[in-house]
C-alpha cells in the first residue's frame, strides 16, 4: 500500500524546524520537530477528557514537572513511577514511557516490553544521543527528549507525537522510530544510517555517508517482533545537514512483511 494513499508521501524531504529533539518525519527536522508556527501551548477544551497514560520513570523533578505539563496540554496523563517501582511498567495499562537513557535503560524498556499490554506503548529517551539509542535499537525507542530540557522543544515532541500516544492511527501512519539501517548500494558499497520513520511506503534516515537522490538501494534492518528484512528502494532526496529520504521499491514482495508489522504495530 502506497503512501500516498493516506495522504502525503513520506520519502518527499522534511522541512526545517527549530526543535532540538531527534526526529525525522516528514514536515520535521532529522535532528528536529515537526515544523510547526509557534511554540505555544495549545489550550484543551474545557471537557476533554484524559485518554491516554504516560509514564515518568525515575525522572528528575524539574524534568517531570516539565513534562507533565507539556502532555496536558493534550490531555495526557502522566504517572510518575520511582526505579522501586519498576514492576509497575509490567502491571499497569501505560500508552508511552519517559526514562532516562543510561545504562540500565535496556532493562527497564525490556520490562515494559515484556507486558502484553505495554509491548508496543511509546518510549521516550531522556538525555543521551542517537548512538545512546542504537543500544537499544532493537527495543524501539521512537525518539530523544535532549538535555538540557527546553519546554519550546519539549512541546514541538510531545505536538508530533500526540497521535501515536493517543492511538488516533487513522491520522496518523508513520511510525517514529531509531534503529540500525544497513544500507547496499548498487555499486554494492555498504553503508549505515539510523532511522528517523518508517511507514510501508518508505523512510526517513539520517547518516554519516548520504547517498545521491536516484541511487538504487536495498535495505535491511530488524524492529522489535520484525526479524531482519530487506527491501529494494531509491534515494528520492538528501539535505546538507545528511538526512534523506528513501522510497521502497512497490514491486518488492518483502515489503509486504513491513506492511503487516506497522499494521500489528498500530493495531496492538
Amino acid at each position: 500500500m502506497a503512501l500516498r494513499e493516506f495522504g502525503y508521501d513520506l520519502w518527499k524531504p522534511s522541512q526545517p524546524s527549530n526543535g532540538g529533539s531527534e526526529w525525522g518525519f516528514g514536515g520535521v527536522h532529522p535532528l528536529g520537530l515537526m515544523s510547526t508556527a509557534t511554540g505555544v501551548s495549545i489550550p484543551l477544551a474545557a471537557h476533554r477528557k484524559t485518554a491516554a497514560r504516560v509514564a515518568l520513570f525515575d525522572l528528575p523533578e524539574k524534568s517531570a514537572q516539565m513534562m507533565t505539563e507539556c502532555f496536558r496540554q493534550f490531555g495526557i496523563e502522566t504517572v510518575p513511577i520511582p526505579r522501586k517501582q519498576a514492576d509497575r511498567l509490567r502491571r499497569e495499562k501505560l500508552e508511552a514511557c519517559v526514562l532516562p537513557l543510561g545504562e540500565s535503560a535496556g532493562d527497564v524498556i525490556e520490562l515494559a516490553r515484556g507486558s502484553a499490554s505495554n509491548s508496543r506503548m511509546v518510549i521516550f529517551g531522556l538525555g543521551g544521543t542517537a548512538q545512546d539509542a542504537m543500544r537499544y535499537s532493537k527495543l524501539c525507542i521512537n525518539a530523544i527528549f535532549h538535555e538540557p530540557l527546553e519546554r519550546s522543544a519539549a512541546m514541538k515532541l510531545v505536538r508530533s507525537t500526540q497521535m501515536l500516544v493517543l492511538h488516533e492511527f487513522r491520522r496518523y501512519v508513520r511510525i517514529p522510530v531509531m534503529t540500525e539501517v544497513g544500507i547496499v548500494m548498487g555499486d554494492s558499497g555498504r553503508i549505515t544510517a539510523t532511522s528517523q520513520e518508517i511507514s510501508s511506503g518508505g523512510m526517513s534516515l539520517k547518516g554519516t555517508h548520504v547517498p545521491e537522490p536516484g541511487s538504487q538501494v536495498e535495505v535491511s534492518f530488524s524492529l522489535l517482533t520484525l526479524p531482519r528484512v530487506w527491501v529494494r528502494g531509491q534515494v528520492t532526496w538528501r539535505k546538507p545537514d545528511k538526512s534523506f529520504g528513501i522510497r521502497f521499491d512497490s514491486t518488492d514482495e518483502r515489503r509486504q512483511r513491513l506492511k503487516e508489522w506497522i499494521v500489528a504495530y498500530l493495531e496492538g
